[in-house]
């Protein structure tokens, strides 16, 4: 017999773990140039005596300021060390023009110390804007006393110059030898020359850094704005690394991703040191792999599903629904696609899982559909009085604890809207409450003393994406509620857990795909027979 389509995905998973950590080995410790001398470039930090250097900060609305009559100073790092990091916060004077929804450029000058930095050859000059468009954030109103706003007025709204208030300002320290012919795409663009043919300390302004959190509204009253200015040392693997992902981002915004989805990806990348990133990185591979596993046996045992014995069919109901409200809720709170995306497939196999739990069959004539569902069997019926009784038992709480946490968050909480404030209720019903809905289903388990109905395969994979959901809990921005049903979903999984402990499996019952363990073993048997002779 060959390999399964479940092996072959996962080697293919395995070298591409290996590919990528090859990769990231080359980006961080790029070989040195050994050729001969006019083959190499070398750094200006070898040259002796050691030279000191000095960081400055101007402003200017011009993109290019040739002379220092178009700048003004805002930032002068005195006792500059290339190796200890520093930050400091300084009051930026907005001049009239970007009050007026216009842009305000830094200019960064890295310079030998003693010198002029406009006339000496060996300064180091780099522009980064201090400002940005963006769209104003939508108001919330407490719905009951205040003013509901304006639909049409929210719509309408354009992009205005808002202020970068960080930024972070990173030097390479290492005096590596680069081959002139062979130049990482990361570093050329960084790369400036002093006239006795050294190349000079590269400067990189880290727009991973800036968060739109981190953002301004810019007001024609505005006359200053504060300004924390920071410098670190970089080295040349993480300079790489993270010119790669400026540039991923970009292309992701060509792709039509919006600037909220790349600010989710950001702090990724820099709410967390770089261990973690690597282990995010680990993790979120395992992720997929899980994920693709897990939905192709979910589909896999629902293809082939003709009976809802020992299921509950008020669970799978529940489960559409609820993922369908999660979905809405998350369009509502304008998450990113990272969430949403995955949220929306999910909601559409939920509906198609419903059509085949209730054995669902629909025509059409003309533009009228008609709906007829299959017979239940005897056993089924048995599966739905349980599933029924469980149901009853939950209405008493469920009900009361809904209803208390809408008028709660009416009356305390403001929204954007009426439908906002829907949305989220009904999402904190499903967040908060939404395991009493997976309860139905232990409750079936109980009863019949049996979970041999259920598709162990695919909910084990799950049962690995929600402990590693744990992990993205913490990384991925998203609502707090989001965050509270990963921890929620890690209960259940468990309690299935331990009735698969408590009712061992009948290994004569048919499975989730038709078969049963001593039908395989004797298929297996015969099949050797008949080898043998």
């Amino acid at each position: 017999m060959g390999p399964s389509f479940s092996m072959i995905i996962s080697a293919v998973f395995f070298s591409y773990i290996a590919y990528s950590l090859w990769v990231m080995v080359e980006i961080f410790y790029p070989k040195p140039c050994e050729g001969p001398p006019k083959s190499c470039l070398t750094s200006y930090l070898v040259v002796r005596p050691k030279p000191t250097f000095g960081l400055r900060l101007y402003t200017s609305t011009r993109y290019l300021a040739p002379s220092e009559q178009d700048l003004t100073l805002v930032w002068d790092y005195h006792n500059f060390s290339l190796t200890e990091p520093t930050n400091g916060v300084v009051n930026v004077t907005l001049p009239l023009k970007t009050r007026r929804n216009g842009t305000l450029y830094g200019h960064i000058f890295f310079f030998l110390r003693g010198r002029d930095p406009f006339l000496d050859k060996h300064t180091v000059h780099t522009q980064v804007p201090l400002t940005s468009y963006s769209l104003p954030e939508s108001k919330v109103v407490n719905l009951l006393t205040d003013k509901t706003p304006n639909a049409s007025v929210e719509l309408n709204q354009k992009p205005v110059s808002h202020w970068r208030s960080k930024i972070t300002i990173n030097v390479v320290q290492e005096d590596l030898s680069l081959n002139r012919n062979a130049i990482p795409g990361e570093l050329y663009r960084y790369i400036k020359f002093s006239p006795e043919g050294f190349y000079l300390p590269i400067v990189f302004i880290d727009e991973l850094s800036n968060r739109l959190s981190d953002l301004q509204i810019i007001n024609t009253t505005t006359r200053t704005m504060s300004l924390k200015v920071s410098y670190a040392p970089i080295s040349i693997g993480k300079l790489r690394l993270w010119t790669s992902m400026m540039d991923s981002m970009k292309a992701m915004k060509t792709l039509g991703f919006k600037e909220k989805d790349v600010d989710e990806l950001k702090g990724i990348f820099t709410d967390t040191n770089l261990a973690l990133l690597l282990l995010t990185f680990a993790v979120s591979t395992l992720h997929l792999l899980f994920d693709f596993l897990a939905f192709k046996n979910d589909i896999n045992f629902w293809r082939g599903k003709k009976s809802m014995e020992g299921l509950s069919s008020r669970g799978v109901v529940w489960r559409c629904v609820s993922t369908m409200i999660i979905f809405l809720f998350l369009l509502d709170q304008e998450s990113s696609l990272l969430v949403l995306i995955p949220a929306g497939i999910g909601a559409f196999i939920e509906v198609w899982k419903v059509k085949k739990a209730f054995k669902l069959n629909i025509t059409w004539s003309g533009w009228k559909p008609f709906f007829e569902f299959g017979k239940v069997s005897d056993k089924e019926k048995q599966t739905n009085e349980f599933d029924s009784e469980a149901m009853k038992y939950l209405s008493y709480v469920l009900y009361p604890l809904c209803i208390c946490g809408a008028i709660y968050s009416l009356i305390y909480i403001q929204y954007k809207s009426w439908y906002s404030w829907f949305i989220n209720s009904l999402v904190n019903g499903v967040y908060l409450f939404g395991f009493l809905f997976m309860l139905p289903q232990l409750f079936v388990n109980y009863k019949l003393k049996s979970v041999a109905h259920l598709p162990w395969r695919a909910f084990m994979y799950k049962a690995f994406n929600t402990f590693i959901d744990d992990v993205f809990a913490f990384i991925i921005t998203m609502p707090t509620a989001h965050r509270l049903a990963c921890f929620r979903d890690d209960v259940v999984f468990l309690i299935y857990l331990y009735q698969r402990w408590l009712y061992p499996v009948d290994k004569t019952r048919v499975n989730e795909y038709g078969m049963s363990y001593e039908e395989d073993k004797v298929k297996t048997d015969s099949k050797k027979k008949k080898k043998d002779e």
